[in-house]
């Protein structure tokens, strides 16, 4: 998805980009931590999920289909006269092969996604896919280990904080729950840009607590929300 579509879902425009960006700076001047933040559609394509629907689909529709051979070998005599006897069976197996590919279609639109994919295989996606942005962007090798990301999952409806082991020592995951919660809330309320602007004030009051700015202070990540897939 392009970062321009995934931006207009979220319900960010480039102003809203631009005050993340700005809190994003503010807040790591005040810090030794880094605060990266970053957006995806979707954590996997779940193609396994989706295909194991579609072919149970196509099992469904051969099994309604049984009942009524005598309809259907009728409506094969009717279209050719005279039906051959390999026509019944390759008419069951097209319909259940079409059943298939259109089962399996349709279910990349995320809300049938959401249905299809079991809620413990979203989250085990969307936390993969955190921590391989994590390692990815440099968030892991922040000098003194300080570096924490904030991560969403837009199909999944799924926010993660991640935090590396410098911080971890001194803040509990809860927090980081408690804003990731907090980021959702605010996304499903359609005010993202909120949202991630309140998440980084939160992020920066816990960092700056714990690991208060220096005089040497540099910028090792990126400053805003990006979008590791945009195309």
């Amino acid at each position: 998805m392009k970062k321009g579509t995934l931006a207009q879902k979220l319900r960010i425009d480039e102003a809203g980009l631009e005050r993340i960006r700005a809190e994003v700076v503010r807040q790591e001047s005040r810090t030794t931590g880094e605060i990266a933040l970053a957006a995806v559609a979707e954590s996997s394509d779940y193609s396994f999920s989706e295909l194991l629907f579609s072919v149970m689909a196509g099992a469904l529709a051969f099994a309604v289909l049984l009942p009524f051979h005598g309809a259907v070998q009728g409506l094969l005599d009717r279209i050719f006269w005279i039906a051959e006897p390999w026509m019944l069976p390759a008419f069951y197996g097209a319909a259940s092969f079409a059943v298939i590919a259109l089962v399996f279609l349709v279910s990349n639109i995320d809300a049938l996604d959401r249905l299809i994919v079991p809620k413990r295989v979203r989250s085990q996606e969307v936390y993969r896919r955190s921590l391989r942005h994590f390692i990815e962007s440099g968030v892991y090798a922040t000098a003194e280990r300080t570096g924490i990301l904030v991560f969403v999952s837009l199909m999944e409806h799924e926010v993660r904080v991640i935090a590396d082991s410098g911080i971890n020592a001194k803040i509990a995951q809860e927090d980081w729950n408690a804003i990731a919660a907090s980021v959702a809330s605010g996304i499903k309320a359609g005010k993202t840009a909120e949202a991630l602007v309140e998440a980084v004030a939160r992020c920066g009051d816990l960092l700056a607590q714990h690991f208060p700015a220096r005089e040497h202070n540099p910028n090792e990540l990126a400053d805003g929300l990006v979008f590791p897939e945009e195309a």
